[in-house]
């Protein structure tokens, strides 16, 4: 998701504001909780279902809500999508601990599943036990990540975050670049190190007041995003200090920032939807979910200027979960809501609408899925180039931490970095104490 300023995956996309359906009005304290405290009440017969989310999930998109409501006149869908995911997922934290003030479906970042499936699981209701859901409708990996000690299912998955490179042809071509996808994609393949190398040529011929690429924070979360061992051991145990991926991303990172390769933005923010617009930077690290946001950004300005070649590494950025808290009342009929949106034909629609890849194997074997072009990338074979992609994820183990690892490395240190000239050396110190300070207290 999908994917919010703080995490991975959609982390991606922002809202534009809290959507209400059926003409129920509510309010958002950036959580996507229940304003109403959780209550999902029904009047005349009818159920409310509230469902909280946040950045794109695409269901409101593709008219999925009012489908569903279509075929079942009794429920009425309203829906609150926060802009901020680190504040989401903190409120949601608080609401589960108090058992009040949650939506009946609650959004789940991948970053943040080891914590519903750890110490949170005795907040969830068990999906696997939901009519007409089986784990093995999921990519192994991703049905795994929302499985708890005990076998419990509490998250179905929504989408993932195969990776490729949206890349500006117009720009590439002025740089003295290949604007062909399959011509890029070999500047760079096997090696990171080879993007920021081609980043430092295009720089040397750069059209003016442009850069390579938007945000050395996207580059990080590529580099470590495409290794099976990123902040956490086998044993789920965060170690950035002991993980070579870490490591190897920050180097790269700090590399692309001091050769001035890097526009400096923080991804999700208004400046960086600006560049967009404005054609200031030429490549951007694309997540599957990702092209939605180059398209809505760029404008009709854009159209037919950009591309999608492969990445260096095959990786997964993003991808995210529906649960069910177990303080909702209506928990029966929120886990079949669930199960119909992450179902492959839904996962599709939503993907031919706002580029969120499915999760489940047969959604992505879907023709819809497989033969998808984007209207807003021409005759870029999407669908195809984003599946093909997703076969070749190799995954990593996902620790409780990892999404407040993240969060801190990137903004705190990353950032810090590009924007106000902080000693690469003392930022680490700074992010390691950081994360030593939010992990233990």
């Amino acid at each position: 998701m999908r994917r919010s300023t703080a995490l991975p995956r959609r982390a991606a996309a922002l809202a534009i504001a809290t959507l209400v359906l059926a003409g129920c009005s509510s309010t958002s304290d950036g959580s996507g909780g229940s304003a109403d405290g959780g209550t999902s009440g029904s009047a005349g017969g009818k159920i409310t279902l509230t469902v909280g989310d946040f950045g794109t999930f695409g269901y409101q998109e593709a008219g999925l809500y009012q489908e569903y409501m279509a075929a079942h006149p009794d429920i009425t869908i309203k829906y609150e999508t926060a802009q901020d995911g680190q504040k989401y997922w903190d409120a949601l934290t608080t609401r589960l601990a108090a058992g009040s003030g949650l939506s009946d479906i609650q959004a789940v970042e991948v970053g943040y599943i080891a914590q519903a499936t750890g110490k949170l699981a005795d907040k969830f209701v068990d999906l696997g036990k939901t009519e007409g859901v089986s784990a093995g409708a999921w990519l192994p990996w991703k049905s795994q990540q929302a499985t708890t000690a005990q076998g419990a299912l509490i998250g179905l998955g929504t989408d993932i975050g195969p990776m490729a490179i949206c890349y500006r042809k117009d720009l590439f071509e002025q740089a003295g670049l290949p604007a062909d996808r399959a011509a890029v994609g070999a500047l760079w393949a096997g090696d990171w190190s080879k993007f920021v190398e081609q980043g430092k040529a295009y720089q040397a011929k750069a059209p003016t007041g442009t850069f390579f690429t938007d945000s050395a924070s996207g580059l990080f979360n590529a580099v470590v995003s495409s290794d099976t061992r990123q902040y956490s051991d086998a044993s789920g145990k965060l170690d950035v200090k002991g993980s070579a991926s870490v490591q190897k991303a920050w180097d790269l990172a700090v590399s692309a920032s001091q050769a001035k390769i890097s526009a400096g933005l923080r991804q999700f923010q208004k400046p960086w939807e600006s560049a967009f617009a404005n054609a200031k930077f030429a490549t951007v690290v694309c997540p599957s979910w990702m092209t939605g946001i180059v398209s809505k950004q760029s404008g009709e300005a854009g159209k037919g200027k950009w591309d999608i070649a492969a990445p260096p590494v095959a990786a997964n950025w993003g991808g995210a979960f529906l649960t069910v808290p177990k303080a909702g009342k209506h928990q029966k009929e929120a886990a079949a809501l669930a199960a119909w949106l992450t179902a492959p034909e839904q996962q599709a629609k939503v993907f031919t609408k706002v580029g969120n890849l499915p999760s489940t194997s047969a959604g992505l074997q879907l023709p819809a899925v497989q033969s998808a072009k984007l209207d807003y990338f021409g005759d870029t074979p999407t669908g195809q180039i984003y599946a093909t992609a997703a076969g070749s994820i190799q995954p990593a183990k996902i620790g409780p931490d990892d999404g407040t690892a993240k969060t801190v490395i990137t903004d705190n240190g990353i950032l810090d970095i590009e924007e106000h000239g902080t000693d690469p050396a003392k930022a680490w110190q700074n992010v390691l104490k950081a994360i030593d300070d939010k992990i233990t207290n």
